[in-house]
C-alpha cells in the first residue's frame, strides 16, 4: 500500500477520488504541529499540506519512505525545498487552481475599503445610522498598483480593468500579458498609484517598509492577500496613524494567527484570517490538481 498523509483540509470530492485509488491508503490527520509530524510520518510516501502544516527539515528527515509533498495551493514557503531536494523528494503544488478565488477575494477587499464597508457593519450592529460619516470613494478612474503579476496579478488587473481603473504593475520579470496594464519601476508605481496590492511569494524583507510608503501619495489604500512579511507591518500602522494609508485589508500577518493585534484593531484596517483561496471552487479545483499529481508521481 502507498500511504499518503493529509496533514491539512481537502476537497470532499479529492478525498473520496483518493481513496478510490487502487494501492492508495489515505489517512487524514491535521492540526498537527512538527512534533506530531515527525512521529507521524514515517512509512508515508506522500504529505498533502495547504498553509497550516509546516514541512520542516526534521519533518522530512523522519520521513524516510517520502516521495512527494504537495501543496494544495500557491506558493511552497511551508515546506522545506531545499531539504526535500536533498532527499530526491518531489515537491508540487497547485498555483493556478485558486487564482481566481484570491483575485475575487482580493477586489472584494479593496471596494469594502473605499467603500467603509467594514466600518458599516459594525455600526449597524451598534444600532447606528452613520450614512453621511461613512460615505467612500469610487474605483473608477482610480490607479491601482499591482505588486507581483503573476497568475493572481493578471486576473486581478482584469477586473480593475472591467471596473475602469487603470493599471500599473511591477515585477522583477518581465510581465507577458496582452492584458492592458503598463509594467513599471516600484518607485514610478508607488509615487502614482491610488490603491496597491501585493500578490508576490514570501520576502527575505518586506517589499513595502517605511522608505516605500514614504512615496506614496496621501490617503493611498493597501492590500495583502500575498503573505505575511511582504509589508512591514509596523510601518504600516505608522503610515495608518499618520493618515499617509487612508486604509488597509489585510489578508495575512507576519504571525498567524496574529500576537501583535495593533493592526487588527485599527479602526481602518479589515483585518481577514487568510481567506484568500478559500472558496469552494477554487479548492474544489485544487483538490482534483493534487489527486493528477499524487497519481502521476506515485502511480
Amino acid at each position: 500500500m502507498t500511504k499518503i498523509l493529509i496533514a491539512d483540509g481537502l476537497d470532499k470530492e479529492a478525498l473520496e477520488l483518493l481513496r478510490a485509488v487502487p494501492g492508495f491508503e489515505v489517512t487524514v490527520n491535521k492540526g498537527m504541529s512538527e512534533a506530531d509530524l515527525v512521529q507521524i510520518v514515517p512509512g508515508f510516501s506522500a504529505v498533502v499540506v495547504r498553509s497550516a502544516s509546516k514541512i520542516t527539515r526534521p519533518v522530512i528527515e523522519a520521513g524516510k519512505d517520502l516521495k512527494v509533498l504537495v501543496r494544495a495551493g500557491i506558493g511552497l514557503d511551508n515546506i522545506d525545498r531545499d531539504a526535500a531536494k536533498e532527499k530526491g523528494i518531489a515537491v508540487a503544488n497547485t498555483p493556478a487552481a485558486t487564482s481566481i478565488s484570491v483575485a475575487e477575494h482580493t477586489f472584494g477587499l479593496m471596494l469594502g475599503a473605499v467603500r467603509n464597508h467594514a466600518k458599516a457593519v459594525l455600526s449597524m450592529k451598534a444600532h447606528k445610522w452613520d450614512k453621511k460619516a461613512l460615505e467612500g470613494t469610487e474605483l473608477y478612474g482610480k490607479t491601482l498598483g499591482i505588486v507581483g503579476c503573476g497568475r493572481i496579478g493578471i486576473e486581478v488587473a482584469k477586473r480593475a480593468l472591467a471596473f475602469g481603473m487603470k493599471v500599473l504593475v511591477y515585477d522583477v520579470i518581465p510581465v507577458k500579458t496582452d492584458v492592458a496594464v503598463k509594467q513599471v519601476p516600484l518607485e514610478e508605481l508607488l509615487a502614482a498609484v491610488d490603491l496597491i496590492t501585493l500578490h508576490v511569494p514570501k520576502q527575505a524583507k518586506p517589499i513595502l517598509g517605511e522608505a516605500e510608503f514614504g512615496k506614496m501619495k496621501n490617503g493611498v489604500i493597501i492590500v495583502n492577500v500575498a503573505r505575511g512579511g511582504v509589508v512591514d507591518e509596523k510601518a504600516l500602522l505608522a503610515a495608518l496613524n499618520s493618515g499617509k494609508v487612508r486604509a488597509a485589508a489585510l489578508d495575512v500577518f507576519d504571525k498567524e494567527p496574529p500576537e501583535d493585534f495593533s493592526l487588527v484593531d485599527h479602526p481602518n484596517v479589515i483585518p481577514i484570517p487568510h481567506l484568500g483561496a478559500a472558496a469552494a471552487e477554487g479548492q474544489q479545483r485544487a483538490g482534483l490538481e493534487v489527486v493528477r499529481i499524487l497519481k502521476e508521481k506515485l502511480g
